[in-house]
């Protein structure tokens, strides 16, 4: 692939349910080791778009991985096992941290002393290596996260895909998160669609960011260039006088001062791609 070139690309990408259309955008790529956000209003197709791009729901258009289709199952599977993504509530298995980061790798035939490196490379890249032995319900909901957040990385992914992963932290505890992991994407050269809420975030993260208004594209380009030039009121609004409306975290969400929600469906950090469902739930924002 081509420097420059898009890694994974949508064109004329939509999706729609009950007769109603939820997102209808008529581009939207994302090229090697960029971090692209998406930002909008609650109900804007935020997250409904990461779903598509990451091959978990129907969607009509055309979908690109590596500059090929994603057309057939083949395709579907080759995407998801070169992906991952990360919620805003940690979906975590009943065991130790360990065996949640590797439980990513076996599924894609990783294993030995190859495994047992990866994951002790991700857990030192973390922060957790001394969490290694500790088993889910003894983790705060900062660390689950960063376990989540652990096992999507250690499978190396082309694209990684993150909705609100630091909605549901307490701010001290985002911040620090948030600057881990912004080194790591760098070190890495890891593309990433990011969806968020936070005004802050966009700006100490984003290479590109795209505006979501409705289920459409309203702008698309730099923080500066949404700052200086923006296409509507709402784009000056969250850039401009950095007012992002319904901003805040998601109920429910595990916070670092409690434990992790070790009680909705057991994931495995990339979601469908260790070779589960896709966890319920999640909520459109």
């Amino acid at each position: 692939m081509s420097a420059g070139a898009a890694i994974i690309e949508g064109r004329d990408l939509g999706v729609a349910a009950r007769g109603a259309e939820l997102v209808h955008v008529e581009r939207f790529a994302v090229e090697s080791g960029e971090v692209h956000v998406v930002i909008g209003p609650n109900g804007a197709g935020k997250t409904t778009l990461l779903r598509a791009l990451n091959g978990l729901i129907p969607a009509s258009g055309e979908l690109l991985f590596e500059g090929r289709p994603v057309r057939r199952g083949h395709d579907r599977l080759r995407l998801r096992r070169h992906t991952a993504a990360v919620m805003q509530v940690p979906y975590l298995l009943d065991t130790t941290v360990r065996g949640n980061v590797q439980s990513g790798l076996k599924p894609r035939g990783v294993s030995g002393d190859d495994l047992r490196r990866r994951v002790e490379e991700t857990l030192e890249m973390l922060g957790i290596a001394h969490l290694a032995d500790r088993r889910r319900r003894g983790l705060s909901g900062g660390e689950a996260q960063r376990v989540s957040i652990a096992r999507a990385l250690a499978t190396r992914p082309a694209v990684l895909f993150l909705d609100e992963p630091m909605a549901s932290l307490d701010p001290p505890t985002r911040r620090a998160l948030q600057a881990d992991l912004t080194s790591i994407l760098r070190r890495l050269s890891t593309a990433v669609v990011w969806v968020t809420h936070d005004i802050a975030e966009v700006a100490a993260v984003a290479d590109r960011v795209t505006f979501l208004e409705g289920g459409h594209l309203v702008q698309e380009g730099t923080v500066t260039s949404l700052r200086e030039h923006p296409a509507s009121p709402i784009v000056a609004e969250y850039f401009v006088h950095g007012n992002a409306h319904g901003a805040g975290p998601a109920e429910g969400g595990a916070t670092e001062g409690g434990a992790a929600d070790a009680d909705g469906p057991a994931g495995t950090g990339d979601t469908a791609h260790a070779g589960g469902s896709a966890p319920g739930g999640m909520n459109e924002q």
